[in-house]
């Protein structure tokens, strides 16, 4: 059953997607569209699932699932996992790969293999200061809170 992001609670589940690159405008309408098709769709155990998503930077596929009425099982999660493979197979990108780092450079977000990111920091090109995404938070009053922080203030902080 999809609802409004927003109307979520802040106990409501969180899943991220990070693209390796931009989406178009042009795709934007198509993932919008199937996002909102697969989450009307999505159930766990015959039970609609009350989730709602969000695209943030044209980068980022924010998926929040509200578990008071129905949690998410095994199979609905591997449901939504196949639905971001089917993504990544129409338009060419990575969503799945947890070994990239995202983070801004002024308005502009970068996206580097975590290897990188490391030597960025060795090499000082990126502070403790420096705008990182932490795609570990769980639900959606992290994402709220702690999802867009200074590297000090994430998991990316052991690499400064």
């Amino acid at each position: 059953m999809l609802v409004a992001f927003e109307s979520l609670p802040e106990t409501a589940r969180i899943w991220i997607y990070q693209s390796n690159r931009s989406f178009s405008k042009e795709e934007l309408g198509g993932i919008d569209e199937a996002l909102s098709a697969f989450l009307t769709e999505w159930t766990a155990h015959g039970q609609d699932l009350k989730a709602g998503y969000e695209i943030r930077y044209n980068r980022f596929i924010i998926l929040a699932l509200d578990q008071t009425q129905a949690a998410a099982s095994g199979c609905s999660i591997d449901a939504s996992v196949h639905f971001i493979q089917r993504l990544e197979q129409m338009y060419g990108v990575t969503l799945l790969d947890k070994m990239n780092v995202s983070f801004k450079q002024g308005e502009y977000v970068a996206y580097k293999p975590l290897l990188d990111f490391k030597k960025m920091a060795k090499a000082k090109s990126v502070s403790s200061k420096t705008i990182v995404f932490n795609n570990l938070v769980t639900n959606k009053g992290e994402y709220l809170s702690h999802w867009e922080v200074p590297a000090s203030e994430s998991w990316h902080s052991r690499f400064m």
